[in-house]
């Protein structure tokens, strides 16, 4: 295949593009779903760039300056003036949703070991934005763009830089090789890493801690069933036990042999693969295993040895039909691109490469890839669209500047895109899939995506009134019954505690996070409560009762009694702001002041 063959004569540094940049243009789904295109002769003189692309590409806008800003006021009229010429039709923003550097990778391994094609401009812009984010002092990359060159960074990063077609010998690859060997190679790589060595055939899976996909044939009942686990951890980890559960790998070829021999400080032929299971680098260990977890990898490696054949099978058979859920139930977006591409490889083992199901990956793969000023990486999801185009919406009610004749326009489209966005029925497979309900619902980025965001609904539900009931001549488009389902969501998702987890109620016992073998994430086994979710459901109900106070009102002046209390005595404000909007500084500090203003003022924040 074209797109994975070596590339002769790259350039040292990505710091010029690698392709034309005035050809790469935003196009849109139905339903505000992103992906860019790299437009022929005939296109760019058909459908130029617009002001959105050359704002994220970093080219020049074309834009006049605005007027010097007397006052506050006038500083976020000029603001809004701004963000108006980054507005897509539709009504949304859209924008880049950046910081992971474990994404990438799982698209273009996934990719590869699957036989997707990238376009030549993609595969270019993939490299240059590699080359951009090899760490400047150390070689290699970290989990994540501000942090150190970690063991998982490094690997998985340079596998998709030589599955692409970048040389070893390339002074960037040479760095990172150097970097990874320092840390001792790859044989000190965490689980996730471990997991797409494995599936490209350059670490055998005996060195693997056992995923068997048994877990999924437990009963329900069983207080450590997957079905209880946080839906990011237990998504993730659906696919990676059937993969597992089968042993299978990309069959061997001339770069498979290569990587053998780069990624590893000892010959590889005479690696003793069991005993790596627990060697994890310092940098990559965040959080250590329990004795909990390693009683039950003794258990289940014993296990391993003797796995009944029926009972393997059924199990396998279980765990395909999860993944099946997921994929039908968001439209192969899935979750989120981790999950995404290894379902896409489980898909592909079971049904082939001429599969329906195969194609439809393909056709949704780009939606998660975003063109920025460094080339081209994988977001954390298809978009933040919901997220983002709430808080544009509060602020233009709240300053008024949405009252102002000028901003109408805009604002309506938003409030359009709002309604278009709410998801309006529960998951085909929800009962199958183990999938909390949805209708009523808004998601983080896109309805297609289709997940129950608690805060994102909250959120959502004020800024449709905001604008239905504050701006003048504002069209009803969200009708009452409909607030009344997210409202019914909402009270829905309240924990034992009083407080509000991201996208279900807490399944699982605390005690079942002593079994997290991730190593690089902690909290992930289970849902927790959250005081930024929790204040975005208080605030929400506050504000819809005031319009709607006949509706379930005893409801909800218990819930918002009990997630007060949950507020003001039973969490840890403190360190949920800052692991979980920590990567929202120009959002963290307003909305936390607010949201405690409005708990402390008997909720009345309006």
């Amino acid at each position: 295949m074209a797109c994975y063959t070596p590339i002769d004569n790259l350039p040292l540094t990505g710091e010029t593009p690698f392709t034309d940049f005035s050809r790469w243009k935003l196009t849109y789904t139905a339903d505000g779903g992103h992906i860019w295109k790299y437009l022929t002769d005939e296109e760019l003189v058909e459908t130029p760039q617009t002001t959105v692309e050359r704002f994220w590409l970093g080219l020049p806008m074309g834009t006049k300056a605005l007027p010097a800003a007397d006052d506050g006021l006038s500083a976020a009229r000029n603001g809004l003036n701004f963000l108006k010429k980054l507005q897509v039709e539709d009504g949304h923003w859209a924008g880049a949703y950046s910081g992971p550097m474990f994404l990438l990778p799982g698209v273009v391994i996934g990719s590869y070991v699957t036989g997707m094609p990238f376009k030549e401009e993609e595969r270019l812009e993939i490299i240059r934005y590699l080359f951009n984010r090899a760490h400047p002092v150390q070689g290699g990359w970290g989990l994540h763009i501000e942090g150190p060159s970690t063991v998982l960074g490094i690997t998985i990063n340079y596998m998709s830089l030589r599955i692409l077609g970048v040389p070893a010998e390339h002074p960037i690859m040479v760095k990172a090789r150097g970097a990874l060997h320092k840390l001792g190679g790859a044989t000190h790589a965490p689980q996730w890493a471990v997991f797409w060595m494995c599936v490209m055939n350059v670490y055998d899976w005996e060195g693997c801690n056992p995923i068997p996909p048994e877990f999924w044939a437990m009963p329900d009942w069983v207080p450590f069933h997957p079905w209880r686990w946080w839906i990011h951890c237990r998504q993730v980890y659906v696919p990676m036990s059937y993969l597992y559960g089968i042993r299978w790998a990309t069959p061997e070829n001339d770069l498979v042999l290569a990587l053998r021999q780069e990624l590893y400080v000892e010959d590889f032929y005479q690696i003793d693969w069991p005993s790596q299971r627990n060697k994890v680098a310092a940098l990559d260990l965040y959080v250590p295993h329990s004795p909990l977890l390693n009683f039950a990898n003794v258990l289940l490696g014993a296990y391993e040895n003797c796995a009944i054949p029926p009972m393997r099978r059924m199990a396998l058979d279980v765990v395909y039909k999860q993944i099946v859920y997921e994929d039908d139930n968001t439209g192969y977006q899935d979750l989120a691109p981790v999950n995404m591409m290894m379902n896409a490889v489980v898909r592909y083992v079971v049904e082939g490469p001429e599969s329906e199901a195969h194609k439809r990956r393909m056709a949704v793969r780009a939606d998660s890839m975003w063109v920025c000023e460094e080339g081209l990486f994988v977001g954390g999801t298809n978009g933040s669209q919901l997220w983002d185009i709430v808080f544009i919406t509060q602020a233009m009610v709240e300053s008024e500047l949405g009252m102002e004749e000028e901003n109408r326009e805009s604002l309506l489209k938003a409030l359009q895109w709002l309604d278009m966005c709410q998801i309006k029925q529960d998951p085909p497979f929800m009962k199958e899939g183990y999938r909390h309900p949805s209708k009523g619902a808004w998601p983080f980025s896109t309805r297609s995506q289709g997940y129950t965001v608690s805060d994102c609904t909250g959120e959502a539900v004020k800024s449709v009134i905001y604008i239905q009931e504050h701006v003048p001549g504002m069209p009803k488009l969200v009708s009452e019954r409909r607030l009344c389902d997210a409202i019914d969501i909402l009270i829905g998702m309240q924990n034992d505690d009083g407080g509000f987890s991201s996208y279900e109620k807490i399944r699982g016992p605390w005690w079942v996070e002593w079994l997290n073998p991730a190593e690089i994430f902690g909290d992930i086994m289970i849902e927790h409560s959250y005081p930024e979710c929790t204040t975005s459901v208080v605030t929400a109900l506050a504000i819809f009762t005031k319009y709607y106070p006949h509706y379930r009102a005893s409801d909800i002046k218990r819930v918002t009694h009990r997630a007060v209390e949950y507020l003001h005595e039973g969490s840890d404000t403190r360190r949920c702001m800052v692991r979980f909007m920590g990567y929202l500084p120009h959002l963290r500090n307003p909305i936390r002041i607010g949201k405690s203003l409005a708990c402390r003022r008997n909720v009345r924040y309006q």
